[in-house]
This record gives structure tokens, sequence and C-alpha cells, in this order.
């Protein structure tokens, strides 16, 4: 179903080596017009990364967050985007939306919100996941199906101007000359970046009377609005309690785990009952000229 979604799609596609159009051939691969020709996975997704990358964000995290969003963790964001969407479902160009989350990671975060918006608004929607790495988008093509996965770099995206009525951007890096290209003339930036209670006890329990025991996203939200014509703001503030195997994969997903010993990892683990998740979730459309 991934596969074919691609294929029915091709027309999103740009080459990412040399901008020209591209076509789907013989239902396994994507050709542009200077014959760069990239493959479809076995799992349907297709990797436009043209050079090695490394990256920190390996099958086990990707695999942890999997699970802590399957589990519910992430839920009231997902279901406070889908609103957001959902009142400006009317602004899409056509009778369809298309949606592109970048940096989609394992994927479920894209799956949800499209599955949600379809369910409650009758609409047709496409979602279209990249991520640079190539183990999370493995998992998602491999677990959820129908929709466009793709390995891919923001900053030489495989997409074409104006091809999407909405662009997500939750918890991952931006490129915010790479989003303008992208959105359609009534689109909408959607980014969700931490609050700076996120994960607070884990911070504390790990970083305590260090600089990394507190967060602020000041600087991030400037960005966005020096970037971007903010439409709304909104802050989703919830506690979710864990069980220890739960709380293990929370820890294990996290960067915020990365420079922690592993006796402090367990003591971590041995002293947190539940965690806070705090959010906040800005909608944009992007500046003329």
């Amino acid at each position: 179903m991934s596969k074919q979604a691609i294929l029915e799609n091709s027309f999103l596609f740009t080459c990412p080596i040399c901008s020209s159009k591209m076509v789907a051939v013989e239902h396994k691969s994507l050709i542009c017009t200077n014959n760069h020709c990239f493959d479809l996975a076995r799992t349907g997704y297709v990797n436009f990364v043209t050079r090695p990358v490394k990256t920190d964000y390996d099958k086990a995290m990707f695999s942890s967050r999997n699970i802590i969003s399957t589990y519910g963790f992430f839920d009231p964001m997902v279901e406070e985007i889908v609103r957001i969407i959902g009142n400006r479902i009317h602004e899409a160009n056509s009778g369809r939306m298309v949606i592109f989350d970048a940096g989609c990671g394992e994927g479920s975060h894209l799956h949800h919100i499209v599955e949600k918006i379809k369910k409650e608004h009758q609409v047709e929607v496409i979602g279209v996941g990249m991520d640079i790495s190539k183990e999370g988008i493995k998992i998602a093509s491999g677990k959820y199906k129908g929709h466009i996965w793709c390995v891919g770099d923001l900053t030489n995206s495989p997409f074409g101007d104006r091809a999407f009525d909405v662009i997500l951007n939750i918890l991952s890096p931006s490129n915010y000359a790479e989003f303008s290209r992208l959105l359609t003339d009534n689109g909408v930036l959607i980014k969700a970046v931490p609050g700076e209670d996120y994960l607070k006890e884990l911070r504390e329990a790990l970083y305590h009377e260090t600089d990394r025991e507190t967060y602020s996203n000041e600087r991030v939200l400037r960005l966005f609005e020096n970037n971007f014509n903010l439409t709304e703001s909104r802050q989703v503030y919830y506690e979710v309690p864990l069980d220890p195997d739960m709380l293990a994969h929370l820890i294990k997903m996290t960067p915020l785990s990365w420079n922690a010993s592993e006796d402090e990892i367990n003591k971590a683990a041995d002293s947190i009952k539940g965690i806070t998740a705090d959010f906040t979730i800005l909608c944009g459309k992007r500046r003329e000229g």
C-alpha cells in the first residue's frame, strides 16, 4: 500500500540531484528526466539520500519511541494538532489534503494524525513522511501502510514547489526556507516544541544542579516568528503515569539520556513514577516576498 501511494503520487517528487520532475517506472522506481533513478524498497519507501549519513538515532531508539507513542504518551499533543488542521480543511486547494511530516522518525505521529483527520472530517488525506534516518523510515514503512515514506535530507528535499497543504515539524529541527518553498499559498506550518517542563522529572534526576536541569524554548519560538507569520500558539500540558517498562522505553527514546551514565539512568528509573509532557504548538503561514 505504501509503494502504491508513492507510485500514484509521483507528481509530488523532484529529483534531489538535478531538481527535475520524476515519474514512476515499472512499479518499482522513480526516475527523473535526466535518468537519476531511485528504487522503492520492499516495505514501500524511497531512499533519496545520495551520500552517507551519520546519525545518533538508531533502531533501538526509534523502536522505544514507537512503543511510547503506541502507549498513548503523545495523544493529547496529537489531538491538538488534529484540531488545528481540522479548522483549516476548507483552505486546502482541492478536494484532498497533503500533509508532510518533516522529521517523521518512526512515523507514528503522522499516521495517527492522518487517520484521525480522515475519520473526523471524511476527507481524502495523503500523508508524506521524511526522515534522514533510514532506521526510522524502515519502522514507519513496515508498520504504517498506505502513507508515503522517504529517507531524505531536509536541506535537499525531493519535493516540488507548493507541494503540501500542511507541514508538520514535531520535536524536530526546522528548515524555514524549505518549508516556505514547499507550502501551498494557503498552507500552514505546525511546529511542536518542548515546553520548559517537558520531561522535567528526567532532567532533575539526570542533571540535578547542572545547566541541563532547566530548559527554555524562547530561542526556538523567536526563530519561528522571525521566519513565519504566527497565527496561533497553544500549550499542551499533562502528566503521564509510567510503569518501569514504559519508563525504560521513554528514557531510551530521548537524547536526554545520551550523556548520562548507566548508573544515573538506573537511579532515575527507580525514582520516577510519572512524567510531565509539556508542548508548545505553533501554527503559522509563510511570508510573501
